[in-house]
C-alpha cells in the first residue's frame, strides 16, 4: 500500500517554482555577503549544553521551564555585539528567535514562554539587537523553528 501511495505522490505534476524578483535579489545579496554571525542563544544556555539539551537529556517541560528563572543576561550589550560583528567584516547577524524548545527571545504575544514574561531579565533582546543593527547598518535575520517541543503535536 505504501508503494502505491508513493507512486501516486511522485506521479503528480509539480508546479514549477518561480522566484520573485525580490527573492532573487535577496538570494544574490546573501550569496555576496558571505560572512555573518549566527547566534544560538536562549534559556538552554544556562546549562552550557546547546539548544538540543532538553531533547538529549530528556528534560521534562516543567523542569525545563525552571531554567527561565536562571536566565538573566544583564551583561548583554547589543551595541558591543553588533560593533564586534561589523568590525570583523561581517555583513549580517542571525539569531535564534524561537528554537525547538519554544522559548521566544522577544515579547511574544502568543505565549508568555518568552524572555520578557518569564525571566528576571525581562527585556526584549531582539528589539535591542534590531535597533542597534539598524543604527550600525548591519542586516539582522531570525532563525525561527516551527518545531516546538512544548506543543503536543
Amino acid at each position: 500500500m505504501r508503494s502505491i501511495a508513493l507512486a501516486l505522490l511522485f506521479s503528480l505534476p509539480l508546479a514549477a517554482y518561480e522566484p520573485t524578483q525580490k527573492n532573487l535579489e535577496s538570494r544574490e545579496w546573501f550569496q555576496d555577503a558571505k560572512f555573518g554571525l549566527f547566534i544560538h542563544w536562549g534559556v538552554y544556555s544556562t546549562l552550557a549544553d546547546g539548544e538540543w539539551v532538553m531533547h538529549r537529556q530528556k528534560i521534562s517541560i516543567p523542569e525545563y521551564e525552571r531554567l527561565a528563572d536562571l536566565f538573566d543576561p544583564k551583561k548583554f550589550d547589543a551595541k558591543q555585539w553588533v560593533a564586534m560583528a561589523k568590525n570583523a567584516g561581517m555583513k549580517y547577524i542571525t539569531i535564534t528567535s524561537k528554537p525547538h524548545a519554544g522559548f521566544a527571545m522577544w515579547d511574544w504575544k502568543l505565549s508568555d514562554w518568552d524572555i520578557v514574561d518569564r525571566t528576571p531579565y525581562g527585556k526584549d533582546i531582539h528589539k535591542q539587537l534590531a535597533d542597534e543593527c539598524h543604527r550600525q547598518g548591519i542586516k539582522l535575520f531570525f532563525y525561527h523553528s516551527q518545531l516546538d517541543w512544548q506543543h503536543p503535536d
